[in-house]
């Protein structure tokens, strides 16, 4: 594999691991903090990190490249809120294994959506995946409903990554982050409204939560991811 196809990949497995190690973190502060509360603001930290950077570029979008990112950024906010809440109610090893069968999903979802070929040799990758998933962390347990809420969450992952694959090539990827950063930020807010959960995020165990995810997880980590998927398929991804 040459240099400018084996980079985009690795720094794709970089903002994985990131992800990955944040669930620990958050299932701390969702002990101490409304789930949508955390979600908002998480959100909000990622859109004002990406704002100075985006702003030119969101405005230079036309409409279709707006509603492609606001599209976007609504089954991310389905995946966020649906993995958020499961894991307030299962564990974090079945956390991790129901989302990481995202892999599974993605290359079935992008050829029912947008009639993608799959090679022959991601379906092998995909396969390994599993297996080493299951040896990693056991098959799952905790809550029946917690993991079929992650469930929901890997496959509107799988088809937000099936989605980038489409649009990523298209647009700006500063762009196309910024507004799937806003887009989760003004859906969790409404939700969070509407249930009763606006609170002053407190302490450290919280804001350290939010800022690792918002920042890191969020705003650098989505904007590597929607860079990385204008360069290689979803499956691949």
């Amino acid at each position: 594999m040459s240099r400018s196809r084996a980079l985009p990949l690795f720094a794709l497995v970089g903002v994985t691991a990131v992800w990955g190690l944040t669930f620990v973190q958050v299932q701390d502060a969702l002990a101490l903090y409304p789930l949508f509360a955390f979600l908002s603001v998480r959100f909000a930290i990622s859109s004002v990190a990406l704002a100075p950077f985006a702003w030119g570029s969101v405005r230079a979008l036309p409409r279709e490249g707006v509603v492609a990112g606001v599209g976007v950024g609504a089954l991310l906010a389905a995946a966020y809120g649906f993995q958020t809440a499961g894991l307030e109610l299962t564990t974090v090893s079945s956390t991790g294994f129901i989302t990481g069968l995202y892999v599974v999903f993605t290359p079935f979802i992008a050829l029912a959506l947008f009639r993608t070929r799959v090679p022959r040799v991601v379906w092998v990758g995909v396969a390994c995946a599993v297996a080493g998933l299951l040896l990693l962390n056991g098959a799952p347990g905790g809550s029946t409903f917690g993991n079929a809420l992650v469930l929901a969450s890997a496959l509107a992952a799988a088809a937000q990554i099936a989605a980038m694959e489409r649009y990523a090539p298209r647009y700006d990827a500063r762009a196309l982050t910024f507004l799937q950063m806003t887009t989760c930020f003004v859906a969790f807010t409404a939700i969070a409204v509407a249930l009763g959960e606006v609170e002053i995020p407190r302490g450290w165990t919280v804001w350290g939560a939010l800022l690792v995810t918002g920042v890191f997880a969020g705003a650098l980590g989505y904007l590597i991811a929607t860079w990385v998927q204008a360069r290689t398929t979803a499956a691949r991804a």
